[in-house]
């Protein structure tokens, strides 16, 4: 039944200090270069901490000055960083860490890694850095961007995934160990997003390596979701990867299914695929006609459509961005302004906020610096050039200097009520909650390149356009150059195939020339259709056989920059009685 929701505001947190760059009394937006140096001089402190503290373990526990492993031992906040580096413009420090890479990354291990995490953040962020190091100054291979040393470990990375894969659905389980593939006793169910966030990361590999086997895992996972939705168009957001079955029914845009919407449109644009985006429309009307209230999204019964919880989860933040990028503009506005004021109530957004209440949630009030309002905010601000967005990122930096900072780095805030913290610092805070604030103050950066300036840069396969814009980042910010796809086609057939064909009509169209100068007392001409000629029936078959349709839609007009999305509570099914 449908309700209007009323939304109180509540007291404010207590104002922060104005520094030199934040609004005055005339209403002035903040001054972005005075910010952007705030932000570069917040990653340097928490990625100088992580260096001196942590390393070689995945992520800081900043109030104890250590490290530990969390997502499989890949000292993984430095491969999350590693791009980041690049866009601050530190490209030395780049060239450092590619180096201590090579010499100490092993997925040679017995680690029970996430198939999702270790998608987004290792391969996804292995991937961006490899795009990224000719810019960076590293001396590359000979074939890049079509080989290298990067591009070698993210695919190594990648196989260490595949067997995840072997279901009777082709939708993978969400754990597998490096060494020996899935456990005996794995459980099948998976989260939504577990099994269709794979088509950025994995499609890239494919185009890059010349191995079609990443790109068809994703594809298969993407379609069984979709063929697995329910007769209202939603999918819930914990299925069965050996039966089907869906396991928790409620369906929603935040936990647990968001990043499987933000591929399907991050898909369509990276491959030009017009059925991703179909997809995704269809999906975005079912979410509009049950989920949405007062430019509030809830969370429904995925086959029935009555609300199960009235929650505004953090992780929801990316949706804005996501409109916008399919130039729905209106609409994201009125949602993000919706969950700004959230952002103001508490200073960071908790969590599970109850929408009706206007409060947080028991145990879920904390905030563990996540980047997707500040993302949103980034893509807004590219699309309409609101003075609001940046006020959004001058409250987020205010906020978290605030209230995160300590000696070593920038901790999770484990109440937003009273301002607890809690021991660590996950590796996005680098990739993504850093790199989203300091790109929503820096118009110039390499990244909003609009094509005005490019690489010509000569592959294997011929002379090829890069750095040219149009970026598309992956669930955990790591930008994938869309140019680069298209340099590295192992496959050669369908060019030959092109200039055979281009060949054969110039050469037609002279002899038709001369046959027509021969005859033209005697008639009209008729094309001839005997074997080898560019009308015959054999070749257009042999041309239909080698060649597949490839579909095709038009570029979008908007920055392609990307949404990001984590599990909020790994493994949480959300029940009906929630």
């Amino acid at each position: 039944m449908l309700f209007r929701l009323l939304v109180p505001l509540g007291l404010l947190c207590a104002l922060l200090p104005l520094h030199h760059g934040a609004p005055g009394p005339d209403g002035t937006a903040p001054d972005p270069a005075h910010y952007r140096e705030r932000v570069k001089a917040m990653f340097y402190h928490a990625y100088d901490s992580y260096l001196e503290n942590a390393f070689p373990y995945d992520e800081l526990r900043p109030l104890t000055c250590d490290g530990h492993d969390t997502w499989g031992s890949f000292s993984l906040t430095l491969i999350d960083a590693l791009d980041t580096l690049l866009i601050l413009g530190n490209v030395s420090e780049f060239q450092r860490v590619v180096e201590v890479l090579q010499d100490n990354v092993d997925f040679d291990i017995d680690v029970n890694a996430s198939v999702f995490e270790t998608n987004i953040r290792v391969v996804g962020g292995l991937l961006s850095a490899h795009l990224l190091s000719k810019k960076a100054g590293v001396e590359v291979e000979a074939g890049w961007p079509c080989s290298g040393p990067l591009l070698r470990m993210a695919e190594e990375a990648a196989r260490k995934l595949l067997p995840a894969f072997q279901t009777p659905t082709g939708m993978p389980y969400g754990t597998v160990n490096l060494l020996h593939g899935v456990n005996p006793g794995e459980t099948p169910v998976t989260c939504t997003a577990g099994i269709g966030t794979f088509i950025v990361e994995f499609a890239t590999l494919s185009s890059l390596t010349g191995d079609p086997v990443f790109e068809d895992v994703a594809r298969v996972a993407l379609m069984r979701l979709w063929e697995s939705r329910s007769d209202i168009g939603l999918v819930g957001n914990h299925i069965d990867v050996l039966t089907g079955k869906w396991v928790a029914q409620d369906a929603g845009i935040g936990a647990g299914v968001d990043s499987y919407f933000e591929y399907l449109v991050k898909g369509a644009i990276l491959l030009q695929d017009k059925k991703l985006m179909a997809m995704f429309l269809e999906y975005n009307k079912a979410i509009r006609n049950y989920t949405r209230f007062d430019d509030w999204y809830l969370w429904v019964q995925m086959y029935k459509g009555t609300v199960s919880m009235p929650v505004f989860q953090s992780l929801e933040a990316y949706w804005p961005g996501l409109q916008s990028l399919i130039g729905d503009i209106d609409n994201a506005m009125r949602t993000f302004l919706n969950y700004y004021t959230v952002w103001k109530q508490f200073g960071g957004l908790p969590e599970f906020y109850n929408i009706p209440q206007g409060y947080t949630v028991e145990k879920r009030e904390g905030y563990p610096l996540r980047p997707e309002l500040i993302e949103s905010a980034m893509y807004l601000y590219r699309a309409t050039g609101d003075p609001t967005l940046l006020e959004l990122g001058r409250d987020a930096v205010e906020s978290i200097e605030k209230i995160s900072k300590v000696e070593c780095g920038f901790a999770t805030i484990k109440d937003l009520r009273d301002h607890k913290l809690d021991n660590r610092m996950e590796s996005f805070f680098l990739a993504e909650t850093v790199k989203y604030l300091y790109l929503l103050f820096d118009p110039t950066n390499f990244i909003h390149n609009n094509g005005s300036t490019f690489d010509a840069v000569i592959t294997p396969h011929g002379e090829c356009v890069l750095g040219a814009g149009g970026y598309i980042f992956n669930t955990e910010a790591h930008p994938i150059d869309p140019a680069a796809l298209h340099c590295c086609r192992r496959l050669k057939e369908e060019q030959w195939e092109v200039e055979d064909l281009m060949r054969e009509f110039y050469s037609l169209k002279r002899k038709r020339s001369r046959f027509q100068k021969k005859t033209m007392s005697s008639g009209p001409w008729e094309p001839p259709t005997g074997p080898g000629t560019f009308s015959s029936p054999e070749n257009h078959e042999r041309a239909r056989e080698k060649k597949p349709a490839r579909q095709q839609i038009p570029l979008l007009s908007c920055p392609s920059q990307p949404f990001t999305s984590k599990l909020a509570l790994l493994g949480q099914v959300f029940l009906d009685s929630s």
